[in-house]
């Protein structure tokens, strides 16, 4: 992938990608047979049921929910249920609900989050698909979040980190994370259509929540998505799969050019578990780039709403945890409380 010339044409790559027109198309809609999510989710409708309730709950979560990852993730908590009591879930009592719940909770040890998740489409199951309403298990739930802050990586960390991938294929995809506080999903999705370089702009489409934002990308970020592009070529994704087989960068440009969907999830994430192992960085994760990101733009001067819309968070008090985690406001803090001792008795 560093070949001297990543263009196999020689040529500089078109203009076009960053006014989201496709060169192979000309503007027009990407063919159907292109994925352009790192991970699709299918509707749980079209999954093969094994009980007639589960089907019924499909129906239900599909009348209730437009994303097909929400219904999946809510299905899922429901087969875990059946799976576990080894019956069908309309035939569950409350007793055997509850042991379920302390199962998880106290000897497999989930965290509030996926316990909530599964406290929610087990009403949505129980109470709205089989009217067990006269069921008090649920409002004797109480679930509340640890206090943890999230791990971030100082400046250095990160180019250090960034420094140690050595393949660009897998480090341009890092860079942009970073440079523009993506998810890892929304990343690995982008098209050339969602790439307005001359504008600075990237848009980011269904992200979490199904939610659209636009996103500024920086002049340099650009340059270097449009090199990597010119390398592939790709008529629409801009970080395809490279796929198994010869490795040089002729076959690798083919491979990514044929490719019928993006890189994988687990490519870049087995790739920073082994460079954090090596450069000593316990908390690193590709998450982690864009805690990261927040932090350094909050220490930088940005405003805390700017970073809210930056990251996409439907509430501020998300974003607020970042005020914990700069190192400006730790030095402020600290001179403040330096000036408060002084002159104390001894």
């Amino acid at each position: 992938m560093n070949s001297p010339n990543p263009s196999s044409t020689g040529n500089p790559p078109p203009s076009n990608i960053g006014n989201g027109v496709s060169p192979d198309h000309g503007g027009a809609p990407p063919p159907a047979e292109f994925r352009t999510t790192a991970r699709e989710f299918v509707n749980p409708v079209a999954y093969q049921h094994p009980y007639a309730s589960m089907a019924r709950f499909a129906d239900l979560l599909a009348l209730r929910f437009d994303c097909n990852r929400t219904c999946h993730s809510y299905y899922r908590q429901v087969r875990l249920i059946h799976d576990h009591c080894g019956c069908d879930p309309a035939e569950i009592t409350e007793a055997q609900l509850r042991d379920y719940f302390l199962h998880v909770k106290l000897q497999k040890h989930w965290q509030p989050q996926s316990i909530r998740q599964l406290l929610a489409a087990a009403r949505i199951f129980f109470i709205n698909l089989l009217a067990r309403t006269d069921w008090t298990l649920f409002s004797q739930i109480r679930v509340k979040d640890h206090d943890r802050l999230p791990p971030v990586l100082t400046r250095r960390q990160v180019i250090d980190l960034l420094r140690h991938i050595r393949l660009r294929r897998y480090r341009t995809p890092l860079k942009l994370i970073y440079g523009c506080g993506l998810r890892l999903s929304e990343c690995l999705g982008l098209t050339i259509h969602d790439i307005q370089g001359p504008e600075n702009k990237l848009i980011i489409r269904g992200g979490k929540g199904q939610k659209d934002r636009i996103v500024p990308l920086p002049t340099t970020l650009y340059g270097e998505l449009r090199r990597y592009w010119s390398f592939h070529r790709h008529p629409l994704l801009i970080f395809p799969n490279v796929g198994r087989g010869e490795r040089s960068p002729e076959a690798l440009a083919a491979r990514m050019h044929s490719a019928t969907g993006p890189m994988p999830c687990s490519s870049l994430q087995r790739l920073i578990i082994v460079a954090r192992k090596q450069l000593n960085l316990p908390d690193a994760s590709i998450h982690s780039l864009r805690h990261s990101f927040a932090t350094h733009m909050l220490e930088s001067g940005a405003h805390l709403h700017t970073i809210q819309q930056l990251l996409g968070h439907r509430q501020i008090a998300t974003t607020m945890v970042y005020l914990h985690l700069t190192h400006q406001s730790t030095c402020d803090a600290l001179q403040l409380m330096e000036h408060l001792c002084q002159g104390l008795p001894r």
